[in-house]
């Protein structure tokens, strides 16, 4: 009797301690910060850097956010089912020639390490379907209104690509989010056949 209630109380006490330990390290990987939820205080300002931290077991939550350039890919193969994904289905606009085209391309994103904590606050984990995707269909469609088709499939390609970038930043900056670059790799009529991509 004496064996199976030691065996049980050892079983309790190693499930206790492998709790409380897991629950009260954070490990940060390199190219990530850890935000911390407490519950006392809300979310904490502080960002956790690459490595190792204490946290308070059960009262404290962490919440790592990579930091690395993020490729928000906007093509054919993106499965819309996944909305947390970081990519979208190709835009479909009109030039200012009134031409229907349908765009294709990658924008470069990077989370600010020092507002990840108010991000995560004022819009939550799903940043990319609240914020990111509406507001680059929004820009695109914007900026290839201004533009006659050719302009866009060739001559002035690149200074549509600026104009798409200098936009996104604009916006996103202020939320915690840097725009690295905007590359667009294939605009075609949106029903009919590509053109130079």
């Amino acid at each position: 009797m004496s064996r199976s209630g030691d065996s049980l109380d050892k079983i309790m006490y190693s499930f206790v301690v492998e709790d409380v330990l897991k629950g009260l390290f954070v490990h940060v990987p390199p190219g990530y910060v850890a935000c911390v939820y407490d519950l006392g205080r809300g979310v904490l300002k502080k960002v956790l850097t690459p490595g190792l931290h204490l946290k308070i077991p059960f009262w404290q939550k962490a919440k790592l956010f990579n930091t690395q350039t993020l490729e928000y890919g906007i093509s054919r193969q993106f499965n819309p089912e996944h909305e947390q994904a970081l990519g979208d289905l190709p835009i479909i606009a009109q030039t200012a020639d009134g031409k229907q085209i349908s765009i294709e391309g990658t924008v470069l994103l990077r989370l600010d390490i020092n507002q990840v904590p108010t991000m995560w606050q004022n819009i939550g984990e799903d940043f990319v379907a609240k914020i990111v995707r509406p507001t680059i269909r929004s820009r695109m469609r914007m900026i290839a209104s201004r533009y006659d088709y050719q302009d866009v499939v060739s001559a002035k390609r690149d200074a549509v690509e600026v104009e798409c970038k200098n936009e996104l930043e604009r916006i996103f900056y202020p939320r915690g989010i840097f725009v690295e670059n905007v590359l667009l790799s294939d605009i075609s009529h949106s029903g009919g056949a590509k053109k130079e991509g």
